[in-house]
């Protein structure tokens, strides 16, 4: 069965940092890109990073550029979100997705074909 599983979500103070997994289960994510998106109520989802499994490529959206990376761990199957200097604006549920394996450009969701559930941050004092 085909999973992902996002984790390390949680509340945290403007100015702090929070590292998010993904972890696949029942594939290999060597032939996909994962992407990570984030949809805050009444906003549509938007792309924030996108990780290419096979070599560690990404591309980061403009609007964290700076404040967020991505990476992933080849032994754990295992995809994360290093999220830096965060502000109350990233506030939103965050989710990953499997798709094709190409990281260049617009991050669209449409594109992701395997989705996780998602985890909550929230940036407040």
């Amino acid at each position: 069965q085909v999973q992902l599983v996002e984790s390390g979500g949680g509340l945290v103070q403007p100015g702090g940092s929070l590292r998010l997994s993904c972890a696949a289960s029942g594939f290999t994510l060597d032939r996909y890109a994962i992407g990570w998106f984030r949809q805050a109520p009444g906003k549509e989802r938007e792309g924030v990073a996108c990780i290419r499994f096979s070599d560690g490529s990404t591309n980061v959206a403009d609007f964290v550029k700076g404040r967020f990376t991505g990476s992933r761990d080849d032994a754990k199957n295992t995809v994360y979100l290093q999220m830096n200097s965060l502000k109350p604006e990233d506030t939103a549920e965050y989710y990953c997705a499997a798709g094709p394996n190409l990281c260049i450009g617009a991050i669209l969701p449409a594109l992701y074909n395997y989705w996780g559930r998602g985890t909550q941050v929230t940036v407040s004092s």
